[in-house]
């Protein structure tokens, strides 16, 4: 992980993923506001460039918020950091019953510590993370408890963003080919920014489109994303599943939980020891 601002932002390991996600949405909506918003053929095109610039900032806001929150990371056990391979081997994992249905405690032996129901350990921000949904590249950052609303939030808005630009990308094209009647192919050669536009839209639109079907489908019950690729509660019942009205409000309306690790602390021998190392810049 790396820390920003003496520990207030929290960011993956590889920033990659953001970057190019912040830059296709800043390039898009230039693109649009610059050559597609402002044509001679759109009516109100001061009000249509607004509310691009709007949604575009609502997206950005978003993006950043779900990419520099702690995702619920899980402070590192440093008193089990001398126990050899061969120690933790032994260690067995625990069963816990959670209304009545019995689930599996494991051991992490990277964090050295018994992991609590639904969370995992990420290879890539090598952290377990409570509640544990996936690691999104193109935020850059482990999506789980305390940073899940936001991403279902961002993905949502990032939709509309989208689905805007293209709506009036088309619809540009389209009188072109109305005004000209040269034909579809020779049309575009005049407008080649909202062809453009409107072909990148399309691809990212029902890419986001999909993966806010799917986190829809996973909030009504009640299960992240990794539960769900992992086949959880296939051969069980889902002991976290209270029903649409309650899933939606655990997921959406409960207050959020404060970060289990002091990201401003300082640094001790000891955390560098345990490898719960922490840097901030």
């Amino acid at each position: 992980m790396v820390f920003f601002c003496r520990g207030r932002l929290i960011c993956g390991p590889d920033p990659r993923g953001f970057l190019l996600t912040a830059f296709s949405i800043t390039l898009s909506s230039w693109i649009f506001c610059a050559y597609v918003a402002n044509d001679s053929t759109l009516e109100h095109s001061s009000f249509i460039t607004v509310f691009a610039v709007f949604l575009t900032v609502i997206v950005l806001i978003n993006l950043v918020t779900v990419s520099t929150i702690d995702p619920g990371i899980i402070p590192r056990n440093a008193s089990l950091a001398s126990l050899n391979d061969t120690q933790l081997r032994r260690i067995k994992s625990r069963k816990l019953v959670i209304n009545g249905v019995e689930v599996r405690l494991k051991f992490c032996r990277i964090c050295r510590i018994y992991r609590p129901p639904r969370s995992s350990y990420c290879t890539i921000c090598d952290n377990c993370v409570e509640k544990f949904d996936h690691h999104c590249p193109w935020v850059g950052q482990c999506i789980g408890l305390r940073n899940y609303r936001f991403y279902l939030v961002f993905t949502t808005t990032a939709l509309i963003f989208f689905i805007y630009i293209f709506a009036f990308s088309c619809r540009i094209i389209n009188r072109r080919i109305l005004e000209t009647r040269l034909g579809f192919f020779r049309t575009i050669s005049s407008c080649p920014e909202a062809f453009a536009l409107a072909s990148f839209c399309f691809v990212v639109m029902w890419f986001v489109c999909g993966i806010v079907c799917f986190h829809v489908y996973l909030v009504m019950k009640n299960q992240t994303a990794y539960e769900n690729l992992r086949r959880r509660h296939v051969d069980s019942p889902n002991p976290y599943n209270k029903g649409i009205v309650r899933n939606i409000k655990d997921v959406c309306f409960v207050r959020l939980p404060s970060s289990r690790v002091d990201f401003r602390a300082e640094a001790t021998s000891q955390m560098c020891h345990g490898g719960a190392d922490q840097l901030q810049l």
